[in-house]
């Protein structure tokens, strides 16, 4: 008793036991046959069907060329009028697509009842009791037969293979119209697991009986609404219908029936598969199929009813095709919710199982999932309750993504290679079951870790991200790691200088009143406070908490610390301070940030070439009369901002050039007088790098004209006659070497 009461009062051992009888918990509900919980899990694994089947189709589908959908569209109905259309229009469009050469038609599209004849109209407008119209009632008599619509477009169907569209309906209302031959039929004193209907509505019997082949339209879906499955046969009475897919891809290979092949599982009858010829179409035992969809609509090519019409249609356009005919303006009604789409046209469910059929590609549910779900169930939940309890969050996070990830990639492989629909979400919910179960167990563990975590960072980041950061803790730390980021120095200018005039106090307020407003600006644009190392400043963006946007939020705060310093003067002036300015470098690129020191002091900081160019960019504000100066790899991170290029130049220390380039504003708040000057800055930068010296000089005076407050002009003007006196090397590549900090 003693050894079992060690073993239980052992939290290991207790995670293990209670890891296991959740293993058991989950197969047992899975197994279980409880309605509501069966109901559950079938919506969970339509869910993730639905995902798995978006997460594997293209972008953009690839129009199969054996397939054409001729569409009633809102281009259809503005230039040929409101739906239903007059038949002899319906019977024009079908004698060109047979003449173009169709090779099968299918219309998507019901003909219940009879076109209302419009001579027959007439006569009863007319009336009786009219002698001196008796001659004009004989005459408009004698056109009834002409005008009569349904007989031209029964007489068009006549042409070829032509396939129409009707319904099965699940309830007991009475039989519309026409039923064509059916494909099969089933013992009567056997139960059927295929989808019975108990009456339809079919096509006109002048119509149906003229294209001979028809094939029916239902589809059922599942019970979320989504259409994930549709039937090739359902049952009428002892008789099997095919459907309007199944109909067309027979008459496309020129077959005369179709083989259905049943097998009786104990009182049932059930469908093993369809074969068409050599094609065999995997079913479920109802006769269903799971949809090949091949992507968002339009998935297959279109051409516009219209087009039909009015002859606008390349010839030979439908030759050997098969053509269907529906509808896909939004207000036909023939839309439908599917996986890949919330509103879809119905027409092109149909063209995605002709598609299926002729590819020979249908997801299939095997008889054997049953069993391979369970067993994948009881091995991972095994391995996991043994597992998991031994190890710390961190491993076991990486465990349980191991263990999805391998659910996930083998489910995925099988689907897109092997076209097996398995269970998934079951599996997926006993791995995160297990995994949150086993991290509750590191609930004080990572109390101190998110404690450690605000002490580590609350000095270097502002509080919104400190917040931010702790909501998900395991995603920060404070080892090292090579990143981009990119990095700021700000400096006081002629600070020693302007130190020397100031007594400890005065300089001790100053620079309080220059850090405070400085800091708050790079924590409201997200920025990390590395270090102030007397008058400058050194911050990063992009760690501890990611930034995609890391160099336009830096060069918005130094814009930002800019006009911040032009607002303090006044304040400085009235308090008898001196008048202070700033130079501000940045610059981007990999760095390595972590927390670094020694055993008896450390920080989190950044270290590398990166931050050693942005210090010496720094540098260059003086040199060019610039508030602001950025590195090559920032500007090319920036989409929304106005730069000036300043120059190519090779500081201390390095022996490349960069180029590098002064932000002035966004782009919304450039003026066209700004975007001018710019412009021909810019042109003078290239002609002095041609060494085309004297256009150069002459656009950079203007310039300097207009703007003697640039001092970049003035010094490039200088540059210019320096070169004149002492000629250049002739390896020059327009680098200005700067060789001082």
């Amino acid at each position: 008793m003693r050894y079992i009461r060690n073993i239980l009062m052992h939290s290991r051992f207790a995670a293990i036991a209670i890891g296991l009888l959740l293993t058991f918990a989950m197969l047992w509900l899975d197994v279980s046959g409880i309605d509501w919980i069966a109901n559950l899990i079938q919506r969970a694994e339509s869910l993730v069907y639905d995902i798995r089947l978006n997460a594997t189709l293209p972008d953009k589908p690839t129009a199969d060329d054996r397939i054409i959908i001729v569409t009633v569209d809102e281009e259809s109905l503005r230039q040929q009028g409101h739906w239903p259309w007059p038949r002899d229009k319906l019977a024009l469009m079908t004698k060109r697509m047979l003449e173009s050469g169709a090779a099968v038609i299918g219309f998507d599209i019901m003909f219940a009842e009879a076109e209302e004849n419009s001579a027959r109209q007439l006569l009863q407008e007319i009336g009786a009791g009219r002698p001196e119209r008796s001659a004009l009632k004989g005459q408009i008599a004698a056109l009834a037969d002409e005008v009569n619509h349904d007989r031209v477009f029964a007489r068009s169907l006549q042409g070829g293979d032509i396939v129409l569209g009707y319904t099965f309906r699940n309830d007991a209302a009475a039989h519309t119209n026409f039923l064509p031959p059916p494909i099969g039929s089933v013992d009567g004193r056997m139960k059927s697991m295929i989808t019975k209907m108990p009456s339809y509505t079919g096509n006109l019997p002048v119509l149906q009986q003229a294209a001979q082949h028809g094939g029916f339209v239902t589809t059922v879906p599942d019970n979320d609404g989504i259409l994930r499955r549709s039937p090739f046969l359902i049952q009428y009475g002892n008789h099997l219908y095919g459907s309007l897919a199944l109909e067309m891809a027979r008459l496309f290979y020129l077959l005369d029936d179709a083989t259905i092949n049943l097998a009786r599982i104990g009182d049932r009858d059930a469908v093993e598969s369809i074969k068409l010829g050599s094609v065999t179409i995997p079913t479920d035992g109802a006769g269903r199929v799971i949809i090949p969809y091949c992507g968002v609509s339009p998935a297959f090519r279109r051409v516009s009813a219209t087009d039909i019409l009015t002859g606008q249609f390349a010839p030979g356009l439908f030759e050997n095709k098969i053509v269907l005919v529906g509808a896909t303006a939004l207000g036909l009604s023939d839309l439908v919710a599917t996986p890949v789409q919330s509103v879809y046209p119905g027409v092109e469910v149909h063209a995605s199982l002709i598609k299926g059929i002729l590819d020979k590609r249908f997801p299939v549910e095997p008889s054997w999932a049953r069993g391979a779900n369970l067993s994948v169930m009881l091995v991972a939940g095994l391995i996991m309750a043994l597992l998991l309890p031994w190890l710390g969050p961190w491993l076991l996070l990486i465990a349980a993504a191991v263990f999805a990830a391998v659910l996930i990639g083998a489910n995925f492989w099988l689907w897109q290679s092997k076209g097996l629909v398995l269970q998934l979400a079951m599996p997926l919910q006993l791995v995160m079951a297990l995994a949150v179960f086993n991290l509750a167990y590191g609930f004080l563990s990572e109390s101190r870790q998110r404690n450690r975590l605000k002490d580590m960072f609350g000095q270097y980041v502002p509080p919104p991200l400190v917040d931010q950061m702790m909501r998900r803790p395991d995603r920060f730390t404070t080892e090292g790691e090579s990143r981009e980021l990119t990095v700021l120095f700000a400096d006081i200018r002629n600070f020693t200088a302007l130190s020397e005039t100031l007594s400890p106090n005065e300089l001790k307020s100053l620079l309080n009143s220059f850090f405070t407003p400085m800091t708050r600006i790079i924590f409201d644009k997200r920025g990390t406070i590395d270090k102030y190392v007397g008058d400058m400043i050194m911050a990063f963006w992009g760690a501890p908490l990611a930034d995609e946007r890391h160099a336009p939020h830096a060069v918005e705060a130094a814009l930002a610390m800019l006009a911040e310093v032009e607002r303090l003067k006044p304040e400085f002036a009235s308090r008898g301070l001196p008048e202070i300015n700033i130079g501000i470098g940045l610059n981007t690129g990999i760095m390595n940030v972590g927390d670094m020191g020694s055993e008896f002091r450390r920080a989190y900081t950044v270290i590398g070439d990166a931050v050693n160019l942005a210090s010496r960019i720094e540098g260059l504000t003086k040199f060019y009369g610039a508030g602001v100066i950025i590195g090559e790899v920032t500007y090319k991170k920036l989409d929304d901002f106005v730069c000036r290029k300043l120059d190519r130049v090779r500081v201390k220390g390095k022996t490349k050039g960069i180029e590098v380039y002064q932000p002035l504003c966004p782009h919304d708040q450039a003026s066209d007088a700004l975007r001018h000057e710019l412009a021909s800055h810019h042109r003078a930068l290239e002609l002095y790098w041609s060494k085309q010296w004297d256009a150069a000089r002459d656009l950079f005076e203007q310039l300097h004209a207009q703007h003697p407050e640039t001092e970049i002009y003035g010094l490039y003007l200088q540059r210019i006659a320096e070169i004149r006196e002492r000629p250049l090397p002739p390896e020059w590549d327009g680098v200005y070497e700067r060789r001082t900090k």
